[in-house]
């Protein structure tokens, strides 16, 4: 330590002070630096001179243990490991963020301790956790609301993105990883869809089992007692058996899955399986609604419309698009929305065009924006006629029962907020509303599937209270103001940065408006993936900076 200074000082040193200032600047420095921070006396061209090889005043004064690199490069290793299964498995995704945080924080023993950098939405992020978890404290149901902090406490994982890639090359690695990740479930959902799944039955007859215990014409059977269904002969044997206990059947309906219970030693007298279960036909189920590998609907849609807001902002940036990058990127998209398609939901769909209308105007010409509006147009009323097909309604409909359900929970939740000072300020605590809906009168009195507010805004101020809402939306502002301030400076940034700010911008927007019809903020699967391209985000805002910028030539 005393040579590595020693030489510190010879290099920034000055050379009219005596041999007692100079100790005395070198004790000074010495403890600056072993608390981390660098000396003021240095000047802007000695910290450039440092700069230029591609290291701060800190680093060169420290030497990195092998330990600390060995961490550096796990904690690496497992970002690569989040964004692999962030669009496909929930529960290995929360293993690479809490295995990773753990090393993170493991990494701060050992020296030289990593650089934290600050964020424009540091102070806003941290409010509105202090402000969860004191709804948390004063919920009805503190235990319960105490128990979701975990899931609050998820926007972790944007700080151990934006701290710890350490170039902009793993950023890059890292949208590409996320993109390809969910290509996978797209050919899962492509699969699954040819091959189809279930027992889809035709001409019911009322004489059938099936029909007196409520399955219909064209209802699609998944499973019989937990197992699933493949083969009318299955069905068969399992009412053949001699018990009691009747069998359970998971139908498809729409966008419900009843349970129907269908008595054993039913089954009709007849040639062939067909009459003796009394159906015309049957064929494979292709009607449900895709999930890829959520088993929801709308969490799978919510994830797509976020990665093809990244897929399509790093096309648009592309700068010679008839090459083999721009043809896989687009046939990335292609499958993205074919996949969202599937899924039917409509407030997503209007997400992904409301993201990628804002990704095309800051993006690309006026006379591209209107070719590909045109192109758009089948493609928009192709959906509208999956929707009434798959569901049965308009895109904007008073008859659907989702927007009629939609309308009394947001009337009774506003009631409820505004019923007391206390709801107003703290809120009434996560998840509180599932022990109290009762008391409070919620979902027409029970009438109603109970559960959430089905909105970002509502839920927020419902549960949190209506400052913590402000905080959110405070924080989001933030969030796009900084996006917005690195895409204005265009000749600092290479085409895969710009499109990575570009999709985040997009994939905000997206989410904003989604959210107004439903609680996707709740939803852990999409949240993690909105904070990994958020912290990928702020990763590009550091390291384009003028001492990011510095280390990227140098290396």
């Amino acid at each position: 330590m005393f040579r590595t200074n020693s030489r510190l000082l010879r290099a920034v040193g000055r050379p009219n002070i005596g041999q007692s200032d100079r100790r005395a600047t070198w004790a000074k420095w010495n403890l600056l630096l072993w608390l981390g921070k660098q000396p003021p006396s240095v000047s802007a061209v000695h910290a450039s001179w440092f700069l230029s090889r591609g290291r701060s005043v800190n680093e060169e004064c420290e030497v990195k243990s092998q330990a600390a690199k060995m961490l550096d490069g796990a904690i690496v290793t497992f970002l690569f490991l989040f964004a692999a299964a962030a669009p496909n498995s929930i529960a290995a995704t929360q293993s690479a963020w809490l295995i990773g945080l753990a090393l993170w924080l493991a990494r701060f023993t050992f020296r030289p301790r990593p650089t934290v950098y600050r964020t424009p939405i540091d102070y806003l992020v941290l409010g509105f956790f202090i402000l969860t978890g004191l709804s948390s404290f004063l919920s009805y149901e503190p235990m319960v609301s105490i128990g979701k902090l975990r899931a609050a406490s998820l926007f972790t994982i944007i700080y151990l993105f934006a701290e710890n890639v350490p170039s902009l090359r793993v950023v890059r690695l890292l949208g590409l990883t996320l993109i390809c990740a969910c290509i996978v479930n797209v050919f899962y959902t492509a699969g699954e869809r040819l091959l189809g799944r279930g027992i889809k039955v035709y001409g019911v007859s009322e004489q059938s089992p099936l029909y007196k215990a409520g399955i219909r014409d064209g209802d699609t059977m998944l499973e019989v007692d937990g197992r699933k269904l493949s083969e009318p002969q299955e069905l068969i044997s399992a009412l053949s058996k001699p018990e009691k206990k009747p069998l359970a059947v998971l139908t498809y309906r729409h966008e419900l899955q009843p349970v129907f219970k269908v008595p054993r030693g039913t089954v009709l007298v007849g040639s062939n399986t067909l009459e003796q279960l009394g159906i015309g036909s049957w064929s494979r189920g292709r009607d449900w609604r895709a999930t890829g590998f959520y088993g929801q609907f709308v969490t799978y849609a919510e994830v797509l419309q976020l990665i093809i807001a990244l897929t399509a902002g790093l096309f648009v940036s592309l700068p010679s698009k008839r090459r083999w990058a721009g043809a896989l990127l687009l046939a990335a998209l292609a499958g993205f929305g074919f996949a969202l398609l599937l899924t039917v939901t409509r407030a997503s769909w209007l997400g992904c065009l409301v993201s990628t209308l804002i990704i095309l105007l800051l993006g690309v010409r006026r006379r591209s924006l209107i070719v590909i509006g045109v192109l758009a147009i089948p493609l928009i009323l192709g959906g509208l006629f999956l929707l009434r097909q798959k569901r049965d309604v308009a895109f904007i409909d008073q008859a659907d029962q989702s927007t009629t359900w939609r309308e009394t929970v947001w009337r009774e939740g506003v009631n409820l907020l505004l019923s007391n000072p206390r709801h107003l300020l703290f809120g009434v605590g996560m998840d509180s509303i599932k022990g109290h809906w009762r008391q409070w009168g919620l979902f027409d009195s029970g009438r109603l599937p109970w559960g959430h507010m089905h909105s970002n805004l509502l839920q927020i101020a419902l549960e949190r209270g209506a400052p913590a809402l402000i905080l959110w939306l405070t924080f989001l502002f933030a969030y796009a103001r900084t996006l917005w301030c690195s895409l204005r400076s265009r000749g600092q940034l290479a085409w895969i940065e710009r499109g990575i700010l570009l999709g985040a911008l997009g994939g905000l927007a997206g989410f904003l408006i989604s959210g107004l019809v439903h609680y996707n903020w709740g939803d852990s699967e999409v949240v993690m993936v909105f904070y990994m391209i958020m912290g990928l985000a702020l990763a590009v805002h550091r390291l384009v900076g003028p001492m990011g910028r510095s280390k990227q030539t140098s290396t």
